[in-house]
C-alpha cells in the first residue's frame, strides 16, 4: 500500500461502497473474491478479500487497476 500511495482511508472507502467483480470460491488459501471501489476522489482501487467465517472481511491486497485490463475496471479485457 505504502509504495502504491494508498491509504487505509482509501480502503475504507473504497470497502463501505465496493461491490464484487469475481468470485473465487475454490481459491488456494480459501475462498476469495475481487471488489471494485471508489475513494472520494474517485481513485478506482480493486481490493482482494478473503470469505472469513466470521463477520469480519480481510483485505489479502489492495491496488489501482490497469484501465488498458480492464472494461470500466469491472470485466477484464480478452
Amino acid at each position: 500500500m505504502i509504495l502504491r500511495q494508498i491509504t487505509m482511508s482509501d480502503v475504507r472507502e473504497a470497502v463501505a461502497g465496493g461491490e464484487i467483480v469475481e468470485d473465487y470460491p475454490k481459491d488456494k488459501y480459501g475462498p476469495s473474491c475481487l471488489s471494485l471501489g471508489f475513494t472520494k476522489q474517485r481513485r478506482p482501487l480493486h481490493l482482494q478479500c478473503s470469505y472469513p467465517n466470521r463477520r469480519l472481511e480481510k483485505v489479502v491486497t489492495v491496488y489501482e487497476p490497469d484501465p488498458d485490463e480492464w472494461i470500466d475496471f469491472k470485466v477484464r479485457k480478452a
